[in-house]
């Protein structure tokens, strides 16, 4: 039996979460954390890390983060004092809490994704063979659209995406978010990545590629948040048997 803590339990994600390990065999939620410690599903919730050594004897054999930004660094040093796998989901991230993320999985492992998604993850790859393809004859666009209460833009899909693309491209392009700004051609050497706010879009990313006269397309369309309950539900149970290091979706995949 896996037993989980869930970060951001009361948030939409968590009950996304909550509702997969209820259908999941060999899986259980044994305590919660939110700044709502409200129990509302079954389990104890908590309002901080330092709570849970204090009230729960059972160890947790991992950690599913969906939640703040600001909460990583307590978290992270919960789970190292601990030896308790970590799946960080929470995206928004700064460069200083993804080196946080790097410094913890020296000692414990830690699954990091910013999305957690299959279908995503496939896209990345297939928009890493379309770049060593066509190379810099074709122009790279990004387009993410999502719902109106998400905070950060662009999306940390959309950087995974262009870090994935640029990556293959030898890191040779630049990011270019506010083309508005200037009044110049386009440059060869760009990714461009636009963000859409609007509605209860749950997640919709674009991949472009414009050549002379012609355009390839590579799209992902998310219908609700349940899939990436279940690929944070799998990458937990993943990471369980694995020794420390910094893993992702890549590798669960293989």
């Amino acid at each position: 039996m896996a037993g989980i803590i869930l970060t951001g339990c009361n948030g939409k994600m968590g009950r996304a979460v909550t509702n997969g390990v209820a259908e999941t065999d060999g899986c259980e939620i044994i305590a919660g954390i939110d700044v709502f410690t409200e129990e509302r599903y079954g389990y104890p919730v908590f309002s901080s890390p330092a709570l849970i050594s204090k009230e729960i004897t059972d160890k947790a054999d991992a950690i599913i983060d969906f939640s703040n930004p600001s909460a990583l660094a307590g978290l992270l040093e919960y789970a190292v004092k601990n030896s308790i796998p970590a799946v960080i989901c929470t995206t928004g991230l700064n460069d200083s809490q993804i080196n946080l993320i790097k410094t913890a999985s020296e000692k414990i492992p830690v699954f990091f994704s910013a999305n957690m998604s299959i279908g995503v993850n496939l896209v990345c790859e297939l928009a890493k063979k379309a770049a060593a393809v066509l190379g810099d004859a074709y122009d790279i666009e990004i387009i993410e659209i999502h719902h109106n209460q998400k905070i950060d833009a662009p999306s940390g899909t959309a950087l995974m995406i262009a870090d994935a693309i640029n990556d293959e491209l030898e890191n040779s392009y630049k990011y270019e978010y506010n083309r508005q700004s200037k009044r110049e051609k386009r440059t060869k050497k760009e990714i461009g990545i636009h963000a859409v706010r609007g509605g209860t879009i749950t997640g919709e990313h674009q991949v472009m590629f414009a050549g002379h006269d012609e355009i390839i397309t590579i799209s992902h369309s998310a219908r609700s948040k349940e899939l990436f309950a279940t690929g944070a539900i799998n990458a937990a149970k993943f990471i369980c048997s694995k020794p420390a290091g910094l893993y992702n979706m890549s590798d669960m995949l293989k």
